[in-house]
């Protein structure tokens, strides 16, 4: 069934095909509520008759929403809509309502060779900084690969489809279903092929992966299953980059060699190490890996270490009864020394504990929402990352910010917040359009109101004369009625004076001056008056009138005088 043209949740005007995957077809499509082009992905159906998978999409879909960085896809809506087909079959299709990005898929740059090695540090760099942002806001990707990955045509790097893998792992999916839409096992961490539970690092591991494929054109393991593909990614070590592509530098090899580390930790514990090690190897410079110990255990704590040379020492000493030795017992004044000077210590420290100043100050870490009004929301989303703080963004008419700025933020400016707090700006979309009533015949005081109510503003009273509508009632509006105006316009009114303008009607005869002033456009009444002192003409010309020419008001009775002597 073609789902070009077709109306999304009352809502999304769904178009071309532009993507085609596993899990869903992706078109690009119209918000017709905020007038904006967007990218639709339409999920398989299958995957909706499974309830859990229905509930955990829409929750993933809120988390991912909450995202708002340059290098993540935004996520704007997701649900199901029930559609018909042809047969009468009822049918529930989940999507989600992401950015339209104009670029290409890192996967598709890959079908065309291996990639040059600084513009692969470059992507990689960007998948990274996304996945960092994404690790801090505690969400784990599960499914990075080139067919996530896109490059705009400005070369920025943004990565989608966060929390979508995860609502399929946690729902009731068969591993037949899993494998169609998390793709083949070339991505998998060896956690994911043995069926263990997941962490951050888990996104690194795929990213080393991905990195591999840019710089040689191949996945590291290949084979004729994802059963055995998965295999090797948890007993077989991969080969070095440069030996597929010789353009790529030992220290690039070193990367790609710790980011596909079997065990995760031993591998990079975060996305800030890896991207700091890409960035030294992209500089010609060699990684130097510092142990897990050293480097404070990174974000999972520390593994098991081998011993130090002192430390092999130290045990030899102890264990090793045939080492006979040298040095003589210290003099018993030394021993008396070291307790005096302990029971010192432990005193001086009491004292100092004892002549602490309570204070019930704990170190304030809230931050005050800044002000953010008049701002585009990337000045406004660069100001709040820098607080720590993520934000969202939505969009609101508004009269009086201009569009594509700020208009306020949830929770408002000056508000104390935790650190990464998710905070909501509000864009104005300019001012709202209102459709301008009809007040033609209603006096000018009602009509007034009921402009100021639309939201228009009224303007000036101009008056034209009317043989048929009463003073002071309007005729018409400018703008016309019914015409779609913004908030705040400015509406001019025409209003009736009460009066028609009497033409000069001497000279003509009785009989067309009468027809003259019960015509439409005047609405007057004429009465002929015989003048006896004047000799009688042919066709009786009126010789005078009872009004003057000029304005008079309506329904005026006019005198004819006409000689008849």
């Amino acid at each position: 069934m073609s789902e070009d043209g077709r109306l999304l949740a009352g809502r999304y005007r769904i178009g071309a095909l532009i993507g085609r995957g596993g899990m869903s077809d992706v078109h690009v499509g119209t918000d017709s509520r905020l007038g904006r082009t967007v990218a639709i992905k339409l999920l398989k159906s299958t995957l909706a008759v499974d309830p859990a998978f229905r509930t955990r999409f829409r929750q993933e879909a809120q988390a991912a929403a909450r995202m708002a960085h340059p290098t993540i896809v935004r996520v704007f809506d997701a649900g199901e809509e029930t559609v018909t087909d042809d047969s009468g079959t009822e049918t529930q299709i989940p999507f989600i309502v992401m950015e339209h990005v104009d670029g290409r898929l890192l996967k598709d740059i890959i079908r065309e060779g291996p990639i040059d090695a600084t513009e692969s540090v470059r992507i990689i760099d960007g998948v990274l900084t996304a996945l960092e942002y994404s690790h801090r806001a505690g969400v784990v990707h599960r499914d990075i690969k080139p067919g996530n990955i896109m490059i705009t045509k400005s070369g920025q790097v943004k990565v989608m489809d966060f929390g979508i893998a995860r609502a399929i792992s946690d729902s009731s999916a068969t591993v037949a279903q899993t494998t169609a839409i998390l793709g083949t096992a070339s991505y998998f961490s060896p956690e994911q092929a043995k069926g263990e539970s997941v962490d951050a690092r888990t996104d690194l591991y795929s990213t080393g992966v991905v990195l591999f494929e840019m710089l040689t054109g191949r996945t590291p393991f290949r084979g004729d299953t994802p059963v055995a593909v998965a295999y090797q990614h948890v007993s077989e070590i991969p080969v070095k980059p440069s030996s597929l592509n010789p353009k790529v530098s030992p220290a690039l090899d070193i990367v790609v060699a710790h980011a596909l580390t079997k065990d995760r930790f031993g591998r990079y514990q975060s996305a800030v190490e890896f991207r700091t090690d890409v960035e030294t190897a992209g500089a010609g410079n060699v990684p130097v890996h510092r142990s897990v110990e050293e480097a404070g255990g990174g974000l999972f704590g520390s593994a098991p270490l081998v011993a130090s040379g002192s430390e092999l020492a130290l045990k030899q000493l102890t264990e090793d009864q045939t080492m006979a030795r040298t040095q003589r017992r210290p003099p018993v004044i030394w021993v008396w020394a070291g307790i005096v000077s302990v029971i010192v210590i432990v005193f001086a420290v009491v004292y100092w504990v004892y002549s602490l100043t309570p204070s019930d100050n704990l170190p304030d870490t809230t931050r005050a929402v800044p002000a953010l009004i008049g701002q585009s929301y990337d000045t406004a989303q660069d100001t709040l990352i820098d607080l720590d703080l993520p934000a969202t963004r939505a969009e609101e008419a508004s009269a009086d910010v201009p569009v594509d700025q700020v208009t306020r933020t949830e929770p408002p400016a000056g508000t104390l917040v935790n650190p990464s707090e998710v905070i909501k700006v509000f864009v104005s979309t300019g001012a709202q359009p209102v459709d301008v009533p009809d007040v033609t015949n209603r006096s000018i005081a009602d009509a007034q109101a009921a402009i100021t109510e639309a939201g228009l503003v009224p303007g000036s009273v101009t008056t034209e004369n009317s043989p048929t509508i009463g003073a002071d009632v309007v005729l018409r509006t400018d703008p016309e009625a019914d015409t779609e105006e913004q908030v705040g316009q400015t509406v001019n009114f025409v209003v009736s004076s009460g009066q028609v303008t009497l033409p000069d009607l001497t000279g003509q005869s009785l009989s067309v001056a009468t027809e003259l002033l019960l015509g439409s456009d005047l609405g007057l009444s004429g009465v002929p008056q015989p003048d006896q002192g004047c000799a009688a003409e042919p066709n009786s010309p009126v010789t005078t009138q009872s009004l003057a020419p000029g304005d008079v008001p309506q329904g005026s009775v006019i005198t004819l005088t006409y000689c008849a002597g």
